[in-house]
């Protein structure tokens, strides 16, 4: 990792795993054995997949909450945290979250030094309204060494809403822990529809995206695969990994791009064109 100048050239991975439902230690133990892998190849920030820990397809809410932890007391964070600050890394992963009697979709964000904070899901896709609250935190930008970052879950990236916001807060870095499912009709030959959206949301935003999604089936519901890692000009810096194997994406970007890049030629710059007096300032319409 560097900063030098203008610079701000820093190795992310994506992990993409096949975590088993309810099975929290070997979840746990996986997820460490991967980010161990993404160290030893250089990364300085891991992002892994959401609800990595403790599985997705709950069948009931008592499951979720009995699956749920807190981001101050819960023993995935504690370990996360040992992990993050061995490897002198930045990890952003997916857990349940519980706060008193609700649950979140969330994202912990850990630095080498503890907790920075969590994301906590906006958009919740089809069951996942059963069992979580929509996200109350917004689009938080944490600040690092190397750069800021902003996270946003699976569907989230559905919305441009989530982009928009992420950059028009100065992140430079935007990681989505995600659990993709295959969509209909997706056409043979073209590059699945998250993919798509990571790259155009990247493009339109001048923003680094590392999406780290999982592999496998769970309960009947097949998971997609597919993670990446987008430059700040839309195209894939690595991957899309396989539809069906545990892989770890690597990939050095530099951050400071990330802002030269949403200046697109001498008269256009992707955030300063906005017409406010249209639409809000942070990306509402």
């Amino acid at each position: 990792m560097t900063a030098v100048g203008r610079e701000s050239i820093v190795t992310v991975a994506s992990i993409q795993m096949a975590p088993r439902i309810g099975d929290k230690t070997r979840n746990v133990a996986r997820s460490i054995e991967l980010i161990e892998h993404a160290a030893a190849g250089g990364a300085h920030v891991a992002v892994l997949p959401e609800l990595c820990n403790s599985g997705y397809v709950f069948e009931s809410r008592e499951e979720a909450f009995a699956l749920a932890e807190t981001l101050g007391e819960g023993e995935t964070i504690r370990a996360w945290s040992t992990v993050a600050a061995r490897l002198q890394m930045t990890l952003i992963a997916g857990f349940a979250e519980r706060e008193g009697d609700r649950l979140y979709n969330s994202a912990a964000i850990i630095g080498p030094n503890g907790v920075l904070g969590q994301y906590r899901k906006l958009h919740l896709w089809c069951d996942e309204q059963l069992f979580f609250e929509r996200g109350n935190l917004g689009v938080p930008v944490f600040h690092t060494p190397f750069g800021r970052i902003a996270c946003a879950i699976c569907y989230d990236i559905w919305f441009p809403e989530v982009f928009r916001m992420a950059a028009a807060q100065g992140a430079d870095l935007l990681c989505v822990p995600t659990n993709w499912v295959p969509m209909p009709a997706q056409p043979e030959g073209l590059p699945v529809m998250a993919n798509m959206l990571a790259m155009g949301g990247a493009h339109a935003n001048g923003l680094v995206v590392a999406a780290a999604d999982r592999v496998g089936a769970e309960r009947g519901q097949p998971f997609l695969g597919r993670s990446i890692i987008v430059d700040s000009q839309g195209w894939p810096a690595a991957g899309p990994a396989s539809a069906t194997e545990e892989e770890v994406l690597i990939a050095t970007v530099n951050l400071a791009d990330a802002r030269r890049n949403r200046q697109l030629n001498a008269f256009n710059h992707v955030l300063r064109d906005r017409r406010s007096d249209v639409y809000g300032r942070n990306g509402e319409i």
